[in-house]
């Protein structure tokens, strides 16, 4: 192998190696979050310390790639419909956020002979917050659907957005951008591609990646998701916009898509890769006697940043009439500078725009100052939360009112002790109409497009994406769920999933089906009860599936009795339709009783039922009048749905409340 070949193999090896191990220590021992591993590994292997990347191009360009990465994944997250529930956390809160952060830090600036520009840029930079640190403490604590979560969440997507429009005014502020008319111009310049990629996004990719998905090759996916990435990224820097606005707005066309957790799920590993060279390509820029020689500046530097950013967060909530006690925790969290402050800083740097005007002393202060704050948030934020506290007993002794601090908001589609259901084949279609007639909750993960379209359509909640991989158990709920089903018939595939599920919820009860004793015999599926295909395995799967969700014995066996294959829907006939006894047959269409195949009024009561009924006008099935709870004439009280068809086998017959006629 050629020499610079075997050197370039030895830098990579140095790079991926150094910040694993230095992560996992930090992890392990000290509870910091990977990222800061990254960081510290730059500072480690970088040419301040042991030298050991001499080609500092190779780590600069992985850089740019992973700055295009994080940004196409905060498009793809960036989803309008997720995000108009927070509307108001985050164009209120974090604009004003925003505003009391930049504000009092280029004050200061300018009040100590900084130029004016330099000042707003290096508020900038100091305004923005970690979202991969805050994120990951808050699900780690499980407070990501908390009041305090959903501010902090709120805030942070405000400041994720707002690096685009910064990126924008960086050539103004470095005097390039030909004064007010240039920025105005980049502007709507901006404003008419972000409309076009809308328009774009709403008509096209969706049937495109549906399309792709349809393949069911994760490698043609994958594929065709980096060539949108870098591709939109190119147009746009050709257009004059950069590829960071670019990456960005092409993470926003496949987050209109419904296979976006698909999409963010395949990427996030080579996102990975990429964020740790450009992580670690940060830390490199840090000289350590820099801390030696000059560590009453940057102890200054990280007070004068935790108090501005506690009191804009806390102020900009409190503004919003939050809770004080809520506003403060969140304040605490976010009162660490970002990672999307590097890519300012590095884009700043190309243009000649220094923090606090000096290339020396103002970017070693500023990367100083960040791997500080990034290395101590875990520690702000448990001292915020106790603050938090304090906040919320004295305001309960001053006002005698219930605590407020402690309120959890389940937002918005939340799920908890829900059933995971892993794939959609046959087995999994006759679990999701036995659990959907026992009224749990449960969510079907399946890479399928025409599995995912056929379940929808019946009403169930449906998650595309590899249910192998860890985010998208995660984003299922997989730590708030009651147990997991791998219903799928690829027993490498079934061991996959058991793997990663265990690693992320030991305690998850999980039930799997297999097509032959010979997978479960191997020891290496882990699950809690298996099921064999043989015999009545749909009832037998239904029947562990439902004991391990904590349903009653009794309700059990009336469900798992009520288990009939799938049927193509109930129309009542040309002649009942046309008949002229009753008017009212004419309204009637085709409905979907198949998800409901018992009487559910009577298994909530634990009833048996006499003769099922279903209403032609809603699909819902009920028992008849010779039942003791007569559920199918109680709809049609409660909903005035007036004709009903019989749903017992071999009958073929209506009858019309209204006209009191038989069909």
């Amino acid at each position: 192998m050629p020499e610079h070949l075997l050197h370039l193999l030895f830098e990579l090896t140095a790079l991926v190696g150094a910040s694993a191990a230095i992560a996992y220590v930090g992890q392990r021992f000290f509870g910091v979050v990977p990222l800061v591993g990254f960081l510290l590994t730059g500072v480690v292997i970088g040419p301040h310390a042991l030298g050991l990347v001499a080609d500092e191009s190779l780590v600069e360009s992985a850089a740019e790639i992973g700055v295009i990465l994080l940004l196409f994944t905060i498009g793809i997250e960036f989803s309008l419909e997720k995000l108009a529930r927070i509307g108001r956390l985050i164009v209120g809160g974090g604009a004003l956020q925003l505003i009391l952060a930049v504000t009092p830090v280029a004050v200061i600036l300018v009040g100590l002979g900084v130029s004016w520009e330099a000042a707003v840029y290096t508020g900038c930079l100091a305004a923005l917050s970690s979202t991969v640190i805050a994120l990951k403490l808050l699900a780690d604590a499980g407070q990501t659907a908390s009041e305090q979560g959903q501010a902090a969440l709120g805030v942070l997507i405000f400041q994720d957005m707002a690096v685009v429009g910064i990126v924008l005014l960086l050539p103004a502020l470095a005097g390039r951008g030909g004064g007010p008319g240039g920025v105005l111009l980049a502007v709507g310049k901006a404003i008419g591609i972000v409309a076009a990629v809308l328009l774009l996004a709403r008509r096209t990719m969706p049937v495109a990646l549906e399309k792709i998905a349809r393949a069911c090759s994760p490698d043609i996916f994958l594929l065709s998701l980096v060539t949108i990435c870098f591709g939109t990224a190119w147009i746009a820097s050709v257009a004059g916009l950069g590829v960071s606005l670019g990456a960005f707005l092409a993470g926003l066309i496949v987050s209109e898509s419904s296979f976006s957790e698909h999409a963010l799920s395949e990427i996030l590993p080579l996102r990975l890769l990429f964020s740790v060279a450009f992580f670690v390509s940060i830390g490199m820029l840090l000289d350590p006697r820099f801390l030696l020689q000059e560590p009453l500046l940057v102890v200054a530097l990280v007070l004068a940043v935790v108090v501005i950013k506690i009191a804009a967060t806390t102020a900009s909530l409190v503004a919003l009439r939050l809770p004080l006690a809520s506003s403060l925790s969140a304040g605490f969290l976010l009162a660490q500078i970002g990672e999307f402050s590097f890519v300012l800083e590095r884009q700043g740097r190309a243009l000649g725009l220094h923090p606090a005007g000096s290339e020396a002393l103002g970017g070693q202060a500023f990367i100083a100052a960040t791997v500080v704050l990034m290395v101590g948030t875990p520690a702000l934020s448990k001292l915020g939360s106790r603050v938090a506290s304090y906040a919320s007993a004295r305001r309960r002794r001053i006002r005698g009112q219930a605590g407020e601090a402690g309120e959890v908001d389940p937002g918005p589609g939340t799920l908890s002790k829900h059933i995971l259901i892993g794939g959609y084949g046959p087995r999994a279609r006759s679990l999701g109409r036995t659990i959907a007639s026992s009224q749990l909750d449960f969510l079907i993960m399946t890479l399928s497009p025409e599995g995912a379209v056929e379940a929808e359509e019946l009403g169930y909640r449906v998650l595309r994406g590899d249910y192998a991989r860890r985010m998208i158990l995660e984003h299922a709920g997989i730590h708030t769920a009651g147990a997991l089903v791998v219903a799928d018939d690829d027993g490498e595939r079934t061991a996959r999933v058991v793997g990663v599920a265990r690693s992320l919820r030991p305690d998850l009860p999980i039930v799997i089906h297999l097509e032959s004793s010979g997978v479960e015999e191997s020891g290496h599926v882990g699950a809690d009860r298996v099921v064999v295909a043989q015999g009545a395995a749909d009832r037998e799967l239904a029947r562990e599936v439902l004991d391990v969700a904590g349903v009653a014995p009794h309700v059990v066996s009336l469900l798992v009795r009520g288990m009939v294959p799938d049927g193509p829907g109930a129309r009542l006939s040309e002649a009942m339709r046309s008949s002229d006894r009753c008017q009212h047959a004419r309204d009637t269409g085709l409905v979907f009783p198949g998800t409901r195949r018992v009487c559910p009024a009577c298994v909530d009561a634990g009833m048996e039922w006499v003769h099922l009924r279903v209403c032609m006008t809603c699909g819902h099935v009920a028992c008849c009048d010779s039942s003791p709870g007569r559920h199918a004439r109680r709809h049609y009280q409660e909903t005035g749905h007036p004709v009903i068809m019989s749903w017992e086998p071999g009958e073929d017959w209506a009858w019309c409340f209204l006209d009191e006629v038989s069909l």
